[in-house]
């Protein structure tokens, strides 16, 4: 299995928004629904202010992952961009294989 792990700060203003769009029936997930060797994401909410986020998401392999976004490159981003309205930071944690 292959782990992502970021981390994303939003405000008190943004922070159902964002939950919506991360969360398990949001467009992040829904989007990569559509990958093979997709196999979940789970999200955690700091409760503290400001908000705060960590995903997870799950893959098969990390070719898996990688494939899909080199296909998807076009889409990934436009969803990205689409999305940047309810973060204010965004952070690349970690990648690990178990």
């Amino acid at each position: 299995m292959f782990h992502i792990l970021w981390q994303f700060e939003t405000s008190d203003d943004q922070a159902d928004a964002f939950a919506a769009a991360y969360g398990p029936e949001g467009a992040w997930v829904a989007f990569f629904r559509q990958a093979e060797g997709y196999r979940g994401t789970e999200l955690f909410r700091r409760l503290q202010s400001p908000p705060s986020f960590l995903t997870i998401d799950r893959w098969e392999t990390r070719a898996a992952y990688e494939r899909f976004r080199r296909d998807q490159a076009a889409a990934y981003a436009a969803l990205d961009a689409e999305c940047e309205a309810v973060t204010s930071r965004e952070v690349f944690l970690s990648a690990w294989e178990d």
